[in-house]
């Protein structure tokens, strides 16, 4: 059993939404929580069930109530859990505390959430473990853990509980101090947050809200603004940088308590752990920055630590700071140092690459004291970083690819803030060189991450320094050379034409650039050009002609001669996707700005493609040829540029339909309908009376038990079917369109909407006519589970003018008792076999456990309004006889290999309606089914 549950946790956990189509996310969850209550189950299993409530709360409980029950369910396990199992209490917190906030459940402060919180309150104030052997400990970290949870997902909610646990935090001398601590600033600076939003609120609210007495401060209105996504997106940092405002609380000087308990906390913060201290470094940073009663100085003690820290997020904490409070803090000797060490640390031989950028970063973003402007996000240096304290930065090639660019990005905003004169040009003659070095290397011969750096760092030189001539000029010529031995770059030098034209709209280094290209391709000798050379230059002379400012008369040569069998032999083969290369060429140049000094060249290719050996290329040149010769600029324009982007750099897409007739059009394409057409309803039940044999045959208990054999030997089998048959009416929808009033070769298709049944084949209907009867269409489903489903449908048909439609038809729903089947059985084993079946099978299913289940279903009816239900609803299934009143006998097949077996007899108090089935999963839906059945009987009568 514990094997079985872990693999279906694990295949749960591996695709959630593909195991819950193999069943429902009530009855999964239905089965973890009887489970959980099982004291069968080892606690080590019911760990384990738990790891889906914890990660997907929300896909199991889907509505506040369920998740509302589900806690319940838990917080009785919990309970019931002896203390001993600490491990196992732990879990269930954690689960709980998902569940809770997942659904809402805390955010709505419902019954299960307040009793949630007492709990961890409880538990959290249990010290008696402190002088045992503390076994008990971790299951008060956890309930530290999960209110620290409750109160990052509702600011606010433990306000009131703010001197209770300042108590805790205070008593606490193990370990958990750090626990108790962490919770304790998060409450106290949300607290304070909340005071923030108060009118009229002060140092006597404050004071109030520190000595315990929260009602004097204000009254707590849970359901605040404080609890909407809103406030908790603005609570999740309030430190906004210099430039920025926070909330504050005005209370004049007189803040000795807060201050005390400040200077308490930061006091005891080097026992915390770092990752700890600079998470409490952060929220007593907001705390200072709302209550300006208390000055910044009440840091200061503790910087000469926190700037000589290795710690990466104790540093960054005390960025944070100084972002915070600037020079009411830090003095500009503490601003030239920490710059100095950020240099250091980036470029420290000990530190990881992730380390190293992080604190490149740092230095990008550096919270100046005195900034020069506000940079709004953008990457600025800081006015301290001058070109000699940056050298220690200089890219290499031997530096990895992120820290190479990050490094280059670094030193060319340095030196272009520097200029070209002195250190500036000095400098931005070694990046140039740099650059130059990865050219090199490509050039040679490299991976191709190396190609990449090399590309994305020639970008950058570009963005910073396009304007300087000498280099942008020089590298245009480096960078055709390259091309010239590589052309298999021609897509990053494309990427690279596109990016710079795009950041650089004002520069016109990439039109110089693929003019330079354009002479490298067109003047290269054709007997040194191979088809892959081939394919890469009419790709790059795709992108030549998308630019209007540049003559393409050397293209239109540089066709010709490729095209002409007696220069060159690359295009006699008539390879397709070489002529489709050649006519994107052609269809660029038909919407290019100079098309009428173009007119008679380009004509004179596309005769010459039009003896392409490709019947295809062929047909597509004569197109194009007799486009440009017939139609003005105007509308061949119009014509060929609905399938490109603006500024024509790609085409989406390549359609003909724009040059046909819309009636054409139309013809040769599927219409989708506005609304549904037609739908399928369920045909009315032929009358059927009981398919079991009515003579009586008299079985002993050893032939009983031969048929009940005979019967479980026929589902091996491979020819039996288990398979159901629907019939369904399919009829026009009421709203009259003539135009639909008749419907021929109507194909239908059906799709599932879980994994219960196996894929329905499609079914074809010759005509669907108004005025003639209904045509009945059969359904035949094979399940996998017979459960209740919807089926989506919909239609391909044909109107009479010739037209085809595709229209969507109303979902198909298929309830419980649609799965029902009598009993298959041969029918020469008369009554007395099938009763001896049924006899059989409920005897094995009361003794079984596994998957058998039995229950009992009541309900108000009277003598006669039962015989009715049992007429009009169990008649094909019933198995004893309809005379014998005492009680029924019914029993449903539901295939594969499913039964379910009923019961039904009249008692004093009620009819009962005892049930035993061998798939315990059905017993939902058949209460269900039964609830639906016996309402209905007692309405008609009624």
């Amino acid at each position: 059993m514990a094997a079985n549950w872990a693999e279906r946790i694990s295949a749960f956990s591996r695709r959630p939404s593909g195991f819950l189509s193999g069943t429902t996310a009530e009855a999964f969850l239905a089965e973890l929580l009887r489970e959980l209550r099982d004291d069968r189950a080892t606690y080590s299993v019911k760990i384990l069930l738990l790891s889906p409530l914890c990660e997907h709360s929300t896909l199991l409980c889907c509505s506040d109530s369920v998740g509302e029950e589900t806690a319940l369910e838990l917080m009785s396990v919990f309970v019931q859990c002896p203390p001993k199992s600490v491990q196992f209490r732990c879990h269930l917190l954690l689960a709980l505390t998902s569940v809770l906030i997942c659904t809402s459940c805390v955010k709505s402060h419902s019954r299960a959430s307040l009793d949630f919180l007492d709990v961890l309150l409880q538990i959290a104030q249990d010290t008696s473990d402190i002088h045992t052997d503390g076994r008990q400990r971790p299951l008060r970290a956890t309930a530290c853990e999960c209110l620290r949870e409750l109160e990052a997902c509702c600011p606010g909610l433990l306000s009131q509980r703010l001197e209770l646990l300042g108590g805790l935090r205070q008593q606490e001398t193990s370990r958990l101090h750090q626990a108790y601590a962490e919770l304790y600033t998060l409450v106290l600076r949300n607290a304070i947050y909340q005071l923030t939003q108060e009118t009229g609120a002060g140092a006597e609210h404050l004071k109030a809200l520190l000595g315990g007495n929260t009602s004097a401060a204000w009254e707590a209105d849970q359901e605040s603004d404080l609890t909407s996504s809103k406030d908790s997106a603005i609570l999740s940092s309030l430190i906004l940088g210099p430039m920025g405002t926070v909330p504050t609380l005005h209370t004049g000087p007189d803040c000795k308590e807060l201050r005390s308990v400040l200077s308490t906390l930061l006091d005891e913060s080097y026992l915390l752990t770092p990752l700890c201290q600079a998470t409490l470094l952060h929220r007593l940073t907001e705390v200072v920055a709302m209550v300006p009663g208390v000055p910044p100085a009440i840091f200061r003690t503790h910087l000469l630590r926190l700037l000589g820290t290795s710690e990466v997020s104790l540093l960054h904490a005390t960025l944070l700071l100084k972002c915070a409070f600037t020079d009411s803090l830090f003095s500009s000797e503490d601003e030239a140092f920490i710059l100095k060490r950020l240099v250091v640390l980036s470029q420290h031989p000990l530190l990881s690459t992730p380390e190293k950028l992080f604190y490149m970063d740092c230095i990008l973003h550096f919270p100046e004291n005195r900034p020069i402007s506000c940079s709004d996000g953008d990457e600025t240096l800081p006015v301290l970083l001058t070109p000699q304290l940056a050298s220690a930065l200089v890219p290499t090639v031997f530096n990895d690819s992120t820290t190479l660019l990050a490094r280059f990005n670094m030193l060319s905003l340095v030196y272009l803030e520097e200029g070209e004169e002195g250190q500036g040009g000095q400098g931005l003659a070694y990046l140039y060189k740099h650059l130059s070095s990865l050219l090199s290397m490509v050039e040679n011969g490299c991976s191709r991450e190396l190609i990449v750096t090399f590309f994305r760092a020639a970008f950058l030189f570009l963005y910073y320094f396009c304007h300087v001539e000498r280099y942008s000029n020089d590298l245009t010529k480096q960078l055709c050379q390259l091309y010239f031995h590589h052309t298999k770059l021609a897509p990053h030098l494309i990427n690279l034409a596109d990016q710079t034209q795009d950041r650089l709209s004002e520069s016109s280094w990439s039109v110089g650039l693929l003019k330079a290209l354009q002479r490298v391709i067109t003047e290269a000798p054709l007997t040194q050009l191979t088809s892959h050379d081939l394919s890469r230059h009419l790709k790059m002379l795709v992108r030549v002609a998308d630019e209007g400012e540049i003559i393409q008369q050397s293209t239109l040569t540089f066709l010709s001669s490729i095209i002409t069998p007696s220069s060159s032999s690359l295009c006699t083969g008539g390879d397709w996707r070489l002529g489709n290369d050649i006519l994107r060429v052609c269809r660029r140049l038909l919407v290019h700005p100079s098309l009428d000094s173009l007119l008679t060249p380009l004509a004179d290719v596309l005769h010459l493609i039009c003896h392409y050996a490709d019947m295809e290329i062929q047909d597509h040149a004569r197109l194009y040829y007799t486009l440009l010769t017939t139609l003005s600029r105007e509308k061949l324009a119009g014509v060929l540029a609905q399938g490109m982007e603006e500024g024509g750099r790609q085409v989406k897409k390549q359609s003909l339909s724009c040059l046909m007739g819309e009636g054409l059009t139309s013809t040769l394409t599927i219409q989708q309908t506005e609304r549904a057409v037609f739908r399928l309803i369920e045909a009315p039940p032929e009358p059927r009376a009981g398919d079991i044999n009515s003579n009586e045959v008299e079985t002993g208990p050893g032939e009983a038990s031969a048929l009940v054999e005979a019967y479980r030997d026929q589902f091996s089998d491979s020819s039996f079917a288990s398979e159901i048959t629907l019939q369904y009416q399919l009829v026009h929808i009421n709203s009259h369109d003539c135009h639909f009033d008749q419907l021929f070769s109507i194909h239908l298709h059906f799709s599932l909407t879980d994994h219960h049944y196996e894929e329905l084949g499609d079914i074809s209907v010759p005509c669907l006519l108004r005025e003639r009867p209904s045509t009945i269409v059969q359904l035949t489903l094979k399940p996998r589970k017979p459960y209740p489903t919807s089926l989506h449908a919909s239609a391909i048909f044909t109107s009479p003018d010739g037209h085809t439609w595709h229209t969507t038809l109303p979902d198909i729903h298929v309830a419980f008792q649609q799965t029902f089947l009598p009993l298959p059985v041969p029918s020469s084993w008369g009554r007395g076999g099938t009763l001896s079946v049924f006899e059989g099978l409920w005897d094995e299913i009361c003794s079984e456990s596994g998957d058998s289940a039995t229950s009992l279903f009541c309900c108000q009816l009277k003598e006669a309004a039962l015989n009715t239900l049992v007429e009009k609803h169990f008649l094909p299934f019933l198995i004893s006889d309809l005379s014998h009143k005492e009680e029924f006998k019914v029993l449903f097949f539901l295939p594969p290999r499913s039964h379910i077996l009923l019961k039904v007899s009249s008692e004093e108090d009620a009819v009962h309606f005892n049930i035993a089935t061998d798939n315990w999963e059905l017993l939902s839906h058949i209460n269900s089914y039964l609830l639906k059945v016996t309402s209905l009987q007692e309405d008609t009568l009624s």
